[in-house]
């Protein structure tokens, strides 16, 4: 992140149409996501999935299919093609705007044929436990890409490529996870299941030199051919941790820039966060799940929450530099696996929260800035209809105030359960300060020092419409309405 106050926008949801618009709907939008204050996109993936124009992009088939090749029953993906991607690239950084790609390296799914193996089936819910014996399986792990026919890379993906699956077709009653022969799961993964290498579909081998070859080629690849400025990587938890910082190393030194990584491990154990920091020697920044977290249980608690706490055990209060924050996301939003909703009234304080503080790298989600409506089943089977609220007019608010106020020292005033707030002192470049005051329960206020003497300030989210004038010492007391946010900056 070069921009100190640079923001990341999460530039898709679960649940965008299938009608292959994504990619032009950036390119529409980069100028006036610039304006607003937006400094880089997090894109989703961009190869071809398993579902073809229908797959969000998790279920990897071809990372070398951009929406190019008549694959998996269409030649575009979810989000277009290619040329539309590269051209959405292009009118993004155009507009001074980087663009992260997201990508997948634990595992593949939609093989073109099966094959025979030995492999012995293991506990799903503890993978150092057999259920079996080592027997003969018959799996799909036989990647051909025939839409491709060799462009770009020749390699075909085997059995031997990857260390596990779950289905065999011999036995398809049996719940297992399949561990091939001679493999083993990796070390520096998530500990969650005895050992959480084996997330779904084919998992790749990351010790397997035609693996990590295949993919450092791909990286080089996929620079190479859209000139991406970093990665997301999607399920680190699930992937050796030392394979991360030497596939950046390698990429940085044949692109010759510094790419950009963070890493999505969704935990909300921050001593597992911890770890996967120093296995990768802080090479790879974090989404913050444990604030996450916090901002679903204050939103569902209300006043009952304590406020003072919703930085406790938080990757931003703990290692800030690594932190990359956010209110809600693709996995989390309603009707999905992760699903741990940030109530509606909660959010803008959650992103005055994220945007108008001193630490943490802020992403917002689309579908919290332009709204949402889906439909899809729910955990019990049954149909729900879901609308998101856009809460792009107070966002457009916050980043204004954080690229123009959000600066020099941050003075917190964590002092009661219901009602905390702090200030900014603004820099030489500059000048003015702001205040910020958040409650939960009732109209609160707070006695603040902003710096700057007999300036008037106003409450530009227009919650409170009488302006307040600092004393000779830079003091005022500064206040917000019930369950809500004020944020408070110098009269234009």
């Amino acid at each position: 992140m070069s921009d100190p106050n640079g923001v990341m926008m999460q530039f898709f949801h679960w649940y965008n149409p299938a009608d292959g618009s994504l990619w032009n709907e950036l390119k529409t939008k980069a100028c006036d996501l610039a304006h607003v204050g937006v400094t880089s996109v997090w894109l989703p993936p961009a190869y071809k999935g398993q579902s073809g124009g229908y797959d969000v992009g998790y279920g990897v088939y071809d990372v070398y299919d951009l929406g190019e090749f008549d694959q998996k029953g269409s030649v575009r993906t979810k989000y277009g093609t290619k040329e539309e991607y590269i051209a959405a690239i292009e009118a993004a950084q155009a507009a001074g705007i980087h663009v992260y790609a997201d990508v997948v390296f634990n595992h593949m799914m939609g093989a073109d044929g099966e094959e025979e193996a030995q492999a012995r089936p293991m506990n799903p819910d503890n993978r150092y436990q057999p259920i079996g014996d080592m027997q003969t399986v018959k799996v799909w792990t036989h990647f051909t890409f025939p839409g491709r026919q060799g462009k770009y890379s020749d390699l075909e993906w085997h059995w031997w490529h990857f260390d596990a699956v779950d289905y065999n077709a011999y036995n398809n009653d049996q719940q297992a996870v399949y561990l091939f022969k001679d493999k083993k799961f990796d070390n520096n993964v998530d500990l969650e299941k005895g050992v959480f290498d084996y997330l779904m579909g084919c998992d790749l081998d990351m010790q397997h030199p035609e693996v990590k070859d295949a993919l450092k080629h791909w990286g080089e690849w996929v620079i190479n051919e859209t000139h991406i400025d970093g990665f997301r990587f999607d399920a680190v938890k699930h992937v050796k941790a030392d394979f991360f910082p030497e596939w950046l190393q390698h990429c940085r030194q044949h692109s010759e820039k510094r790419i950009f990584a963070v890493g999505e491990y969704w935990s909300d154990e921050i001593e597992a966060l911890h770890h996967f920091v120093k296995v990768t020697g802080g090479d790879v920044m974090l989404f913050d799940a444990p604030l996450h977290y916090n901002f679903t249980v204050a939103s569902n608690r209300g006043c009952d929450y304590d406020l003072r706490q919703i930085f406790d055990d938080t990757l931003v209060k703990q290692q800030p530099a690594l932190a990359v924050t956010l209110v809600d996301n693709h996995d989390s939003q309603p009707l999905q696996a992760l699903e741990s909703v940030v109530e509606p009234w909660f959010k803008p304080l959650a992103y005055a929260l994220i945007l108008l503080r001193r630490d943490g790298y802020p992403c917002i989600f689309y579908a919290d800035y332009y709204g949402a409506h889906y439909q899809d089943k729910g955990r019990d089977g049954n149909d729900y209809e879901i609308w998101l609220d856009s809460h792009q007019w107070l966002i457009d608010k916050f980043l204004a105030a954080r690229r123009t106020y959000a600066y020099g020292d941050q003075y917190d005033y964590f002092d009661h359960a219901n009602c905390i707030a702090w200030s900014r002192l603004g820099d030489q470049d500059h000048p003015g300060g702001m205040a910020v005051v958040i409650s939960n329960g009732d109209a609160g206020r707070k006695w603040l020092e902003v710096g700057n003497p007999l300036q008037t300030y106003v409450d530009v989210t227009e919650h409170i419409p009488e302006p307040v004038t600092t004393n000779e010492e830079g003091w005022a007391e500064f206040c917000c309405k019930a369950g809500s946010v004020s944020m408070w900056v110098p009269q234009p």
